[in-house]
């Protein structure tokens, strides 16, 4: 009898051993999520068709419920037109087609709004979509999703807000391993210094953020707007501008970016979507 409950506390901590071990690991190994940014609807053919952008973000999202990563980030210009429910219906039907397994995180870009919004605008779209901006830790790291068109506008009170909620989730977080931000307009494009255009926030309120990214060891923001692919550094900081799954502005082919995050570090490849189709995940990086 006494052999039998040795035996049994033997099996017993075995397997709890084996349990903590499987937990340390799903936590410590690498993993990746998937940045696609600008399908908008309705920019290829000047909002006469979206039959483009559907062939385009149907071929994306059958791609990502292939490779099955940790989440997805959305970061903007959904539709091309935010007065067309049309181009709205159909983004929203075919990012329904995510597997439910995978979380699915938006961030709103310019043409969600009209092109000087107000405070009714920024409203409306929270009451179609939820939140502006978000914030989750995931395996240690911490993820934030930001409105960066209150850095674009005159919404000197939203942005505030927004200011405060960002500078307060950066000071919570305690024994994270990477921070990454996610924006629709990248702080800038190349130069941290660079100039305002239309393209990047202006330099006043650039400076704001990047010192407050700074201070706090954010290690990567991931943008879009752009319509082709950029990469700038801020002291240490990458600041990674997605090309769009839809319409280029560049050399870049329609597509997507897989992110890898690792312990110390976050890296990351753009995919055209010819190019996806013939990758499986462990060939990402």
């Amino acid at each position: 009898m006494k052999i039998k409950k040795h035996l049994v506390l033997v099996i017993f901590f075995f397997l709890f051993s084996e349990f903590l071990n499987a937990q340390k690991e799903t936590v410590e190994n690498p993993f990746y999520f998937i940045q696609m940014t600008d399908p908008q609807f309705g920019f290829i053919d000047a909002n006469k068709s979206i039959e483009k952008e559907t062939i385009l973000y149907e071929k994306a999202v059958a791609n990502i419920n292939r490779l099955k990563p940790d989440f997805v980030v959305i970061t903007g210009d959904f539709v091309h037109d935010h007065a067309d429910s049309t181009q709205w219906a159909e983004f929203d039907r075919i990012t329904g087609m995510l597997k439910s397994s995978i979380p699915v995180y938006l961030i709103p870009g310019n043409h969600e709004y009209s092109q000087n919004p107000t405070e009714v605008d920024f409203a409306h779209f929270k009451k179609n979509y939820g939140d502006d901006k978000f914030s989750f830790k995931h395996k240690k790291n911490l993820f934030i999703g930001l409105n960066s068109s209150l850095l674009k506008t005159n919404s000197y009170r939203l942005e505030q807000e927004q200011f405060e909620w960002l500078e307060k989730e950066l000071e919570s977080a305690k024994n994270i391993r990477n921070i990454v931000v996610f924006s629709h307009y990248p702080f800038f494009i190349k130069d941290p210094d660079e100039p305002d255009t239309y393209s990047n926030i202006g330099l006043e309120k650039r400076k704001k953020y990047l010192e407050l990214f700074n201070k706090f060891g954010v290690r990567a923001v991931f943008a879009g707007h752009l319509h082709k692919n950029s990469y700038g550094n801020y002291k240490g900081m990458d600041m990674v501008t997605t090309s769009a799954i839809g319409k280029q502005l560049g050399g870049d082919l329609s597509g997507l970016r897989i992110v890898k995050v690792n312990i110390d570090s976050v890296v990351s490849n753009y995919y055209n979507l010819e190019d996806l189709e013939r990758i499986k995940c462990k060939k990402c990086f």
